[in-house]
Order: C-alpha cells, then sequence, then structure tokens
C-alpha cells in the first residue's frame, strides 16, 4: 500500500472526511446564492403536493358525478382541471430549475476545491509518482464529484416530498376509508383506519424485500467505479509511454481492465434487474391492492365510486412515498460509493507532504532535491 493512500482508515473515516469538505460549500459566505435557492427546493415540493391533493379531490368529485350521469357537474370539474394541470407543470418546472441549479454550484465548488488540493504540494506530481491507477483523482474530480453533489439534492429532495406525501394521504386514507367492520364466528370486529394500515403494512413488506435483495448494492457500484478508474489510468499510461516510444508496453493490462469493467458491469446489471423486480412489481400491484381493500365497503354500499378512486390513488400515493427507500436504493449506493471515493481522495491528498513551496522557489538544498525529482 502507498503512503497516504488511507488503506487502513475504513469507509467511515473516507466518508466522513468527504463531508467535511461538501458541507463547506453550504457555509462559505461566497455561496448566498445557492443557499438561496434552499427556499425555492423546500417550497417547490410543497406546493407539488397542494396540487396533487387537489387533484386527489378532484378525483372523488368527478368520479361521483360520472356515477350520478350528472353532465353539468362533469363539464365543471373539467374546467377545474385545466389550471391545476398548469399549476402542477409551473411547479415542477420551477422545482427541475432550482435543483439542477444548486447541483451545479455545488460541483463547481467541490471540484474547485478537489482541483486546488491535488495541484497544491505538488500532489498531482507525486500521485504520478506512485502509478496508482485505482486513486485516479481524474476520475474521482470528474465523476465521483458529480455523482456525490447530485444524488444528496435529488435525495433530500425526494425524501422531503416523501415525507410531506405521507403526512397529507394518510389523513385521507384515513377519513375516506373510515373503519373496517367485519363479522367473523358470531363477532363484530372493527379495523380502524384499515386503509392505512394496509398501507403501512404494504410498504414495508417491500421496502424488507428490497434491503435483502440490495444489500450489496454499495459494494457492486464501488466495485465498477474502481474497475471505471482503472481501464481509465491504463488506456491514459499507454497513450502516455507511446509518446515515449516505450517499447515494453503492456497492452494486456489494458485488455484485462476492459474484461475487468465487463464483469463488474454484469454485476451491476444482475443487482439492478433484482431490484428492479421489487420496484416495479410494487408499482403495478399498489392499485390492484388498493381496489381489493375497497371493494367490500363499496359492494356493500359504504361507499361511492368516487371515494373508491379517491382512496384508490390515495393509496397509491401513499405507497409510493412510502417506498422511497425501495426506488432510490440503487442511487444511494451509487452515492455513497462516490462520497467514499472523493473522500479516499482528499485523505490522500491531506497525507502528501510539499514537494514544492508556495512561491514554486525551492527554499533548501532537501525541497530542492525533492522539488526537482520528477523533471529528473
Amino acid at each position: 500500500m502507498h503512503d497516504g493512500a488511507c488503506p487502513t482508515t475504513g469507509p467511515n473515516r473516507v466518508f466522513i472526511r468527504f463531508w467535511q469538505c461538501a458541507a463547506g460549500f453550504w457555509r462559505d459566505p461566497t455561496t448566498g446564492v445557492a443557499r438561496g435557492l434552499i427556499a425555492i427546493l423546500v417550497v417547490a415540493p410543497i406546493l407539488e403536493l397542494l396540487v396533487q391533493y387537489r387533484l386527489n379531490v378532484w378525483t372523488r368529485d368527478f368520479f361521483d358525478a360520472l356515477e350520478r350521469k350528472d353532465g353539468t357537474m362533469i363539464g365543471r370539474q373539467v374546467l377545474v382541471f385545466a389550471p391545476l394541470a398548469v399549476a402542477g407543470v409551473a411547479v415542477a418546472i420551477t422545482g427541475v430549475w432550482s435543483r439542477m441549479k444548486a447541483q451545479r454550484q455545488w460541483r463547481e465548488w467541490l471540484s474547485r476545491q478537489l482541483i486546488d488540493r491535488w495541484l497544491s504540494n505538488g500532489g498531482y506530481r507525486q500521485m504520478v509518482l506512485r502509478l496508482d491507477g485505482d486513486l485516479n483523482p481524474e476520475y474521482r474530480i470528474a465523476e465521483d464529484a458529480r455523482v456525490a453533489t447530485d444524488a444528496p439534492i435529488d435525495l433530500g429532495i425526494g425524501l422531503l416530498s416523501s415525507l410531506l406525501t405521507v403526512l397529507t394521504f394518510i389523513g385521507v386514507l384515513w377519513s375516506v376509508g373510515g373503519d373496517f367492520d367485519a363479522r367473523r364466528l358470531g363477532h363484530d370486529i372493527v379495523i380502524p383506519g384499515y386503509l392505512v394500515l394496509g398501507a403501512v403494512a404494504y410498504a414495508a413488506f417491500t421496502t424488507a424485500g428490497m434491503l435483502v435483495i440490495g444489500r450489496r448494492m454499495v459494494q457492486v457500484f464501488e466495485g465498477k467505479n474502481n474497475a471505471e478508474a482503472e481501464l481509465r489510468h491504463s488506456a491514459t499510461r499507454l497513450r502516455e509511454n507511446a509518446l515515449l516510444d516505450d517499447n515494453s508496453i503492456n497492452r494486456d493490462a489494458l485488455w484485462s481492465a476492459l474484461e475487468l469493467v465487463i464483469a463488474r458491469w454484469r454485476d451491476l446489471a444482475w443487482q439492478l434487474m433484482q431490484t428492479t423486480l421489487i420496484a416495479r412489481g410494487s408499482l403495478l400491484l399498489s392499485p390492484v391492492v388498493a381496489l381489493a381493500f375497497c371493494a367490500p365497503k363499496y359492494l356493500a354500499g359504504t361507499m361511492t365510486l368516487g371515494e373508491v378512486t379517491q382512496a384508490s390513488a390515495a393509496f397509491v400515493i401513499v405507497q409510493a412515498a412510502f417506498s422511497w427507500l425501495v426506488d432510490n436504493y440503487p442511487r444511494l449506493a451509487e452515492w455513497a460509493s462516490s462520497a467514499n471515493r472523493v473522500g479516499s481522495l482528499l485523505v490522500t491528498l491531506d497525507g502528501i507532504t510539499p514537494s514544492l513551496p508556495p512561491s514554486g522557489v525551492a527554499s533548501g538544498p532537501d525541497s530542492g532535491k525533492e522539488a526537482g525529482a520528477p523533471h529528473g
């Protein structure tokens, strides 16, 4: 192992090192514009939720009018839908703009920090001398820094939206679904808020399945990223040696790196196939499960068609919110992998001793020899 490469620090330390650096963006007084976007990033999901809630109520009113064959009310509901649709699109566009602007600014800030640390103290020279392909700072600065700053904003907004959605539509399920009365073995059984209990149980089942199936996801993403970095490193060394007319170029290393990349992508594809089975299966089954829960009360005449439709839509919305982890588990794993790789690069750069003083002029015999080493 190379000195400073942090082989024994463990994932927790490099992850904490990443956050120590990346969180500085939000504390930097020069990034006030980005911090100002936080208000929009928070308000946009709230507005989107309000539109979604109003559309849920609209669904009930529309289908109740349809069940009564009330043409006048149906026409009114069609007119109500138009401004709701426009508002929903406008809020979504605003959310995309604010999210991507914050991501761009954060990535730029972190990339500048990494590049500055990499160039200072002759760090890039020492890494070249080490020939550490797995570290590959270029890939970590270009790709891992992008994922490490894009994903937290996407995931944070999604989590906030999911929490607000659960709090809002749980109330809809409780009020519309009410209690479920059943008679079994001569006894009346009352299940309060049975639609809420059904949504929670269904979400718990799918989330547990995702945690079991995707337990190796982070390691798979790290393996893929390391293999990609090694492939780029091998290709770069091949080109540099060719420019030096080095006849001892080992092309086998490049082919081996490519084979490793394909193997790691095969592992990732297998993992994503399994997680997709859970995520897509849950999404497809949730409306059927919701209708199955509502059917007994509808057939008994205690729920209208509009209430069945509203409850079913709310069940699906709550299920989607509860399934935040199920839907985002691969993205979480990819982000954790990239954050660890950026943190590992930072730890390595922290351990590099200066090879040149800040002025670029050697201040003593020893430092002069050290500074001249890469050129000798």
